[in-house]
């Protein structure tokens, strides 16, 4: 009997030092730099821990910060398949995305590549709110070169704070994500736009609308809607297996935990907003052909909502009317309605020209 507990205490101190040493020391000598490479990036467990002491010892914007803003680079980067296909089928482009012939990889599949380093970013010592209750707000994307050349060698990515902003509601960060080819050519950008509410407004179940939006900016139509709308029902997931897969997409501490699938539930069933914007790219790729949404095109986005599981959500889109529109360039405006007829994004996807 003595010598089992023996054999217990002395596994179990082997399997600390191995987690500590694994997770939390290589990790932390890891994040020395700001350029790393894809095999030694740090633990996720470690960002966790980092998320949540940040959380709690960090409540307001810290207005005297100075200094450099948070930035990290991963180099060598390869794009791993399985996961690519579990990001399609959750996001509903189907079983055979993107082997599909003519299909590229999803516009917004490389923000998901970005999820750990935003973690990184959020929870650098540089970066200048507390990581918790930050909310996607807005977001603008955009292709210079087909994504599928992610495809043909090592990528570069980079997550980038590049501005706060004091509005009525809150604290406003803009943080840049790109994606770079093995060739040094930039294949997709975007900037994402998080708020940091202040606490009269913690309460508040919809996201604020500022002196930053507007209705060309975001997509949404300031007429009725066109008669030739196309409406589809799309199923919100309510598997934690699937809902996991969107772990890093928002910034929120239940989002941590669901790297764990089965510590999903515990938290506030909100849907991503990655998910919510890939869903109806998803659809409008399948009802209006790849050409609208094959490079270079740009997509703007505003979160007007949260979205939460509800079972089904109503995806509307149509094409934009180029008389509202000084550009002769084809675009489609779309809506994602939940419960109740309100938005919980609104968008606009735009093909441009290089």
């Amino acid at each position: 009997m003595g010598s089992a507990q023996s054999y217990i205490v002395a596994s179990l101190s082997v399997c600390s030092v191995y987690l500590g040493y694994v997770h939390i020391y290589c990790s932390y000598k890891s994040l020395k730099t700001n350029i790393l490479n894809e095999d030694n990036l740090p633990s996720f467990l470690y960002l966790y821990i980092k998320y949540w002491t940040k959380a709690r010892t960090r409540r307001t914007f810290d207005v005297c910060a100075t200094g450099e803003a948070a930035v990290y680079t991963v180099l060598k980067c390869r794009l791993d398949t399985h996961v690519l296909r579990s990001f399609c089928r959750a996001a509903g482009y189907g079983w055979d995305y993107p082997d599909a012939e003519f299909r590229d990889i999803p516009l917004s599949f490389p923000e998901f590549l970005c999820g750990r380093l935003l973690l990184m970013v959020l929870t650098d010592t540089r970066f200048r709110l507390s990581p918790a209750g930050l909310v996607r707000v807005r977001q603008s994307l955009k292709t210079l070169e087909p994504v599928d050349e992610l495809r043909k060698g090592p990528f570069t990515l980079q997550v980038r704070v590049l501005e706060y902003r004091h509005v009525d509601t809150g604290v406003e960060v803009d943080i840049s994500l790109t994606a770079t080819s093995h060739t040094g050519r930039p294949v997709w950008e975007s900037i994402l736009t998080l708020l940091s509410k202040h606490r009269l407004h913690q309460d508040s179940r919809y996201f604020p609308k500022t002196g930053n939006d507007n209705n060309h900016e975001s997509g949404q139509p300031d007429e009725p809607l066109p008669e030739a709308v196309k409406q589809v029902a799309v199923s919100v997931p309510l598997s934690p297996t699937l809902q996991s897969l969107w772990s890093c997409s928002d910034c929120f501490p239940h989002r941590l935990l669901s790297l764990t699938p089965r510590l999903f539930g515990c938290g506030s069933h909100v849907i991503p907003g990655l998910w919510t914007l890939s869903v109806c790219l998803a659809e409008i790729e399948k009802h209006k052909g790849v050409e609208v949404i094959a490079a270079p095109v740009s997509v703007t986005a505003r979160f007007e909502e949260p979205l939460l599981v509800t079972g089904k959500v109503m995806i509307k889109f149509w094409e934009m009317d180029k008389g509202r529109d000084q550009s002769s360039s084809r675009g489609v405006e779309f809506l994602m309605e939940r419960d109740g007829g309100r938005n919980a994004v609104v968008g606009r996807v735009l093909k441009s020209s290089l």
